[in-house]
């Protein structure tokens, strides 16, 4: 489990790296990135760095989630959502962001629906996984679940402006992702969940493995 989470971790924190290099580095950085989201950058003459910081992100992502199922603690109910964060990850790779400038696109449509998996699947997830584990945890690994809860409810929280933007554009007339500053909600939205990812992986460190091992026999 260690090696999982640790290996983990660190296809995660290499993703944050990479991501980071595209808001300080030519011709990257001279992208509004306040307005503008962060899969804009696919588009750009360096996209495959955001391309693979995102594929970082979901394969430390998988390895997090297999050390944390070993432990026993995730419900199928959690481990399917979470799942799903990233498979949202992987297509929004798959389906690269749109122009929306030049017209309507079929892919430019799938990858927001994969944008929304991605966001709205790990904190769900990880509200799910750390209510589940909660009646059965105990001391240091019920305050661990208590902050992978806490990652998940502030990664809603972060999620809201955008929700509160769509619902009120037919009142406001603006369109949503001129009514906030998208590129800043979307980039505090996206370090609430690497967050909540790494909080996954102090868990599964923390947490016994709860599975019985097969009984050899002579």
């Amino acid at each position: 489990m260690k090696a999982l989470a640790g290996l983990g971790v660190v296809c995660v924190l290499a993703s944050l790296a990479l991501y980071g290099s595209l808001h300080v580095l030519p011709p990257s950085a001279e992208l509004d990135w306040t307005r503008r989201t962060i899969s804009q950058y696919a588009l750009m003459p360096d996209g495959w760095v955001f391309d693979a910081a995102t594929l970082l992100l979901a394969a430390g992502s998988a390895a997090i989630l297999a050390a944390l199922h070993r432990t026993g603690r995730l419900t199928r109910g959690a481990l399917t959502v979470l799942a799903l964060w990233v498979v949202g990850l992987v297509g929004v790779v798959w389906f690269e962001k749109h122009n929306w400038q030049a017209g309507p696109s079929s892919s430019g449509t799938v990858h927001r629906v994969f944008s929304v998996v991605a966001f709205l699947s790990l904190p769900i997830g990880a509200l799910l996984a750390a209510g589940g584990a909660a009646g059965g945890a105990a001391g240091r690994t019920l305050g661990t679940a208590r902050w992978v809860a806490a990652g998940g409810v502030v990664s809603l929280l972060c999620f809201t402006p955008i929700l509160w933007a769509v619902l009120a554009e037919p009142w406001t007339g603006e369109r949503w992702w001129r009514a906030i500053p998208l590129g800043t909600v979307e980039r505090l939205l996206g370090l609430a969940e690497v967050i909540t990812v790494l909080l996954l992986a102090w868990w599964a460190v923390r947490e016994p493995n709860r599975r019985k091992e097969p009984v050899m026999s002579d």
